[in-house]
């Protein structure tokens, strides 16, 4: 069935459009993009006359819990959020209780994802065996059976040794690696980022060195490897400098950031918030400044939500013996909008943090609106007004330190592959 999209102004961040136009989708692809004044006759139209229409958005991290961990969440309810939120494509993050080390694994994310029907999820397979960074994952077989990248996550190695030859094997399958740079020796213990609030409020710290000491032994790797590395949620100011400098020296790497540490800084923690502890940990204003000019210049590719839906329980305790994690997928876009508002990017580099980059750090020809690439597409009401509530929100985990900001702009449909999967 076809279906018109009426006067939307389109924004295809991937080319730089932003004009009204008419976009016609037809078996799950687009299928023509004219000017506002063409016409066409087709099954279904809609008329988006004051609304926006871009690419779905492309989400690097959420950690979908399913199979494994369905008391926190499943991935029919996390689709859904996704849906709801604009976004079309997940990458699933394995996690110690939910990974991926065989292609039958794969195959049932495949499955179930499809059978629910909210958006597309991209498996992330484990460089290890169990994700304990001992034994090498079969590779070969996880890229074959759809695997987009390979991580580790926060697992630690068991020797600068075994990334290496893991790298090595992920740069022969042509897999990129996902690597969450920290140094566990020196987090050992750490909760909050160390500074002037946690010695204040004397919860052990994790020092930003945790993280640019990883990152600088990545780097080192990466050019001796060769290996396509994509760096994962970087929150210190020395690692956007270090991964900036190897970006000039010609180094095939990438980076994203998680929208929380744009609005947030240890400061957030000063009242023991359970509901602000994450790892990475919120850092300093100034550490907050550089991730910010290096998303403008271009250092960092990506805002991922670093989604984690929790249970209840999970930061009904004190700060230290919370779980880390914030539910995010419903307000990437949104915070990802706010950075227009706070002047930090204009609005089409904010959209190809959340579309054509990410989809192009993992393979994909989603993230763009051209003919030929998937109708996978938001419409959204850039006047709507709305304030995040726990109670209203989708995601099976309520743990936000976000409830009650106020928004601009709603999203007000959302298509996958042509089909409208969230209608408000």
């Amino acid at each position: 069935m076809s279906l018109l999209i009426r006067n939307a102004r389109v924004l295809n961040p991937a080319t730089g459009l932003d004009g009204l136009r008419n976009v016609l989708l037809d078996n799950g692809r687009i299928s023509a993009l004219a000017e506002a004044s063409a016409d066409f006759h087709t099954d279904k139209e809609i008329n988006a006359t004051g609304l926006w229409v871009f690419p779905g958005g492309v989400d690097l991290s959420a950690w979908l819990r399913e199979p494994g961990l369905d008391h926190k969440a499943t991935l029919r309810s996390e689709t859904l959020a996704a849906a709801a939120s604009g976004l079309t494509t997940l990458c699933y993050q394995p996690e110690p209780g939910a990974n991926f080390d065989s292609a039958a694994q794969v195959k049932l994310i495949d499955e179930i994802s499809r059978r629910a029907g909210y958006a597309n999820v991209a498996v992330l397979g484990n460089l290890t065996q169990g994700m304990k960074g001992e034994q090498l994952s079969n590779m070969g077989s996880l890229k074959r059976a759809g695997c987009v990248a390979v991580t580790n996550g926060w697992q630690p190695f068991h020797s600068l040794q075994t990334l290496r030859r893991a790298m090595e094997y992920a740069a022969t399958h042509e897999l990129t690696v996902f690597v969450y740079p920290l140094e566990h020796a020196l987090a050992a213990g750490g909760y909050m980022h160390e500074g002037e609030v946690s010695t204040r409020v004397g919860i052990p710290a994790i020092p930003s060195a945790a993280e640019t000491v990883a990152v600088a032994q990545t780097l080192a790797l990466a050019s001796h490897t060769g290996a396509k590395v994509h760096f994962c949620r970087l929150s210190a100011r020395l690692s956007v400098k270090l991964i900036r400098q190897a970006k000039e020296s010609g180094l095939d790497i990438t980076a994203d950031v998680a929208a929380h540490q744009l609005f947030l800084t240890e400061m957030d923690v000063s009242d023991f918030n359970p509901l602000c502890h994450v790892m990475p940990p919120l850092r300093s204003a100034r550490d907050q400044d550089a991730l910010r000019e290096g998303l403008a210049d271009g250092t960092i590719d990506a805002i991922c939500s670093d989604h984690q839906p929790h249970e209840l329980d999970a930061k009904l305790a004190p700060f230290q013996q919370t779980a880390p994690g914030i539910s995010g997928l419903e307000t990437l876009l949104p915070l990802t909008l706010r950075l227009v508002e706070d002047g930090v990017l204009d609005l089409q580099a904010a959209l190809r943090k959340i579309t054509s980059n990410p989809a192009k750090i993992i393979g994909s020809d989603a993230g763009q609106i051209s003919v030929g690439a998937p109708a996978d597409l938001v419409l959204f009401d850039p006047d709507a007004l709305w304030d995040l509530d726990i109670s209203t929100m989708r995601s099976a985990g309520k743990n936000t330190p976000f409830a009650g900001w106020n928004f601009n702009g709603a999203v007000k449909h959302t298509l996958l592959a042509g089909k409208t999967v969230f209608s408000s």
